[in-house]
């Protein structure tokens, strides 16, 4: 099949590989004049685990091409996934639609043959009706239909995603399109399981299911607050509680709050939602103002550890919202740094993959450091906000003599098992006494 991806994102760019990886012929299209010509240089624009083979691979085979014209990229393709992004409104925290909406006017006159627009970027309901008419007006001639196919990929883990997804959803309204999904996704067929619903059914599922999964975050975290008030373990509550089927293991770990590109913006625009159509998702709205908070008590358990001593310095290990990817968007690591400047922390920070991004944000706030050793020399205390798997590996001498106090604020709980307090550090982990 011709594949044309409309944003080479984190959604967008893993995706299209992926399907040129299964033997389309795929065309990735962004405005991004830099961004294209990079990656038709060969030059991955994101970091995702496994992607660089991948992407290397199919554009050596040919299948995988780039553009920066939606007229090259989208004629005679039969699928047009939209993967742009859908930001936060700065104010009313709707999803802001603009990109969805400007690319459906520019593919529209470019649509040669029946073709089937499928919005992966993740929309409120009723974002498919507006795509439809969108095209509909501005080419009434155009023979198409708009699906929905929310994406269920994990930054950090897309690839793994992408080739062993634990569901497909595909929302459509019309046989025909229906048709057309069936053959894309046929790699799949008996491995996964396909779930066909209606258009808005499948809007749905992706807020619904990122909202559930943030609720589950923020109360793991609010269970850890009350275990170490109550002298309880999070890490037994969490795995006693997760051995019952209908709660599960996932998403039990706590930690400085959720992040990312989708789970503040999803809920956010979920709530939004709840409120437009009157039927209020107070869960939604309680776990938003809550993981909000918690970002500004976790600067101050790490500020507590220096007191009011002007001249401390503290090493911040991890800088993207998670493990495996260079994304600093909505990174609760870079929001605890924020609050922890505010009160005129100076800080050293380091991670293995996201410093690139981050100075974009910090610029000269902070000192930037070439390793985890590099960040801890001289500091007071080590605070620990991203699980990158090389912070659990740390050798804990060679911290130690760098340092000028010998203390470690765990935010992921990655050095727990290792009891650092053996090795003369002073230790704090989330949801244990």
């Amino acid at each position: 099949m011709k594949i044309a991806v409309i944003g080479t994102g984190y959604v967008g760019l893993p995706t299209g590989t992926g399907l040129a990886e299964l033997g389309n012929q795929v065309v990735c299209i962004d405005k991004d004049e830099e961004k294209i010509a990079a990656l038709q240089a060969g030059k991955l624009t994101i970091f995702e685990d496994g992607l660089e083979e991948l992407f290397q691979r199919n554009i050596r085979n040919g299948r995988l091409k780039f553009t920066t014209s939606t007229k090259e990229g989208v004629a005679g393709a039969d699928v047009v996934l939209i993967a742009v992004g859908t930001p936060p409104d700065p104010v009313s925290k709707e999803a802001d639609l603009r990109y969805i909406y400007a690319a459906a006017a520019e593919l529209a006159p470019e649509l040669t043959g029946y073709t089937v627009i499928a919005t992966k970027s993740t929309v409120p309901v009723g974002t498919g009706d507006e795509v439809e008419n969108i095209i509909r007006r501005q080419n009434p001639l155009a023979e198409f239909d708009v699906v929905s196919l929310p994406e269920f990929l994990r930054e950090g883990f897309a690839v793994h995603d992408f080739f062993a997804p634990d569901r497909i959803v595909i929302g459509a309204d019309s046989e025909k399109a229906t048709a057309v999904l069936r053959e894309m996704y046929g790699p799949f067929a008996g491995k996964t399981q396909i779930l066909f619903v209606r258009r808005r059914s499948a809007e749905t599922i992706k807020y619904a299911s990122n909202a559930f999964l943030a609720m589950k975050i923020h109360y793991i975290n609010e269970m850890a607050d009350f275990c170490e008030k109550a002298g309880a373990d999070i890490f037994e509550v969490a795995k006693g509680m997760g051995l019952d089927q209908r709660i599960g293991s996932r998403f039990l770990n706590p930690g400085p709050g959720y992040g990312g590109s989708c789970f503040p913006k999803d809920t956010n625009a979920m709530a939004c939602m709840g409120r437009k159509y009157g039927a209020p998702l107070t869960l939604i709205e309680t776990a938003i103002s809550g993981n909000d908070l918690r970002k500004a008590q976790m600067a101050e358990r790490i500020l507590r550890q220096v007191g009011d001593n002007e001249k401390a310095k503290i090493a911040v290990w991890g800088l993207a919202f998670k493990n495996g990817t260079d994304d600093v968007r909505e990174s609760p690591a870079l929001q605890i740094v924020g609050q922890m400047l505010k009160h005129g922390a100076r800080l050293r920070v380091y991670d293995p993959k996201a410093m690139d991004n981050a100075r974009k944000i910090l610029g000269d706030a902070v000192e930037y450091a070439s390793s985890e050793i590099d960040a801890a020399q001289g500091a007071d205390v080590v605070a620990i906000l991203t699980e990158w798997e090389s912070f659990a590996d740390v050798d804990l001498t060679a911290l130690k003599a760098v340092m000028r106090q010998p203390r470690i604020v765990d935010l992921r709980n990655m050095l727990k098992s290792r009891d650092p307090e053996r090795s003369g550090f002073g230790y704090q982990c989330i949801g244990k006494a």
